[in-house]
């Protein structure tokens, strides 16, 4: 007797497997969002900024850098792989799931170590007028959903790797 391969159905994608998936939608789609927003707390000073470019005054992640973009992008990776891949038993058995909570690991890590590091998209001497000016740095609604992205990835991560240990 020969055993039927497997077949890919979208009835078998666990909701875990669709919570990390649409994670990483999520936090791809906030890539077009602001990630940093300039913003004063002196009035003429705002009101100057209000004048400028959108562009300089509220930065995608595609500006803001490296930090930024890859987590996720990263996120949108694991959740194309756990739908496309995370019903096969071996696969899953193979580390899928440990594969996804690693990725998931290391986009919120970027994540947070990018948003520590948000002024450091500026040069010295931009940060230093910046400083004098009364100009801060504030993090976009991109950035805020990005992240948001990145804990429900690990979340449910973290419980696909649990289900799979109670196999």
């Amino acid at each position: 007797m020969s055993a039927e391969p497997e077949r890919f159905s979208l009835a078998r994608v666990s909701s875990r497997e669709w919570t990390g998936l649409g994670a990483g939608v999520v936090a791809t789609l906030a890539l077009f969002l602001p990630w940093t927003n300039l913003s004063a707390t002196n009035q003429v000073v705002d009101e100057a900024l209000r004048e400028l470019p959108s562009s300089d005054v509220a930065r995608d992640a595609w500006t803001t850098g490296f930090l930024a973009w890859c987590g996720p992008l990263l996120l949108l990776v694991a959740g194309l792989a756990v739908v496309a891949f995370g019903q096969f038993r071996k696969v899953r058995v193979a580390g899928l799931p440990h594969l996804w909570l690693i990725f998931a690991g290391v986009a919120l890590l970027l994540m947070v170590l990018g948003w520590f590091a948000m002024g450091w998209q500026f040069d010295s001497d931009t940060r230093g007028l910046l400083e004098d000016g009364g100009i801060g740095l504030y993090a976009g609604i991109g950035r805020y959903l990005g992240m948001l992205g990145a804990l429900a990835s690990t979340a449910a991560a973290v419980l696909d790797v649990r289900a799979l240990r109670r196999r």
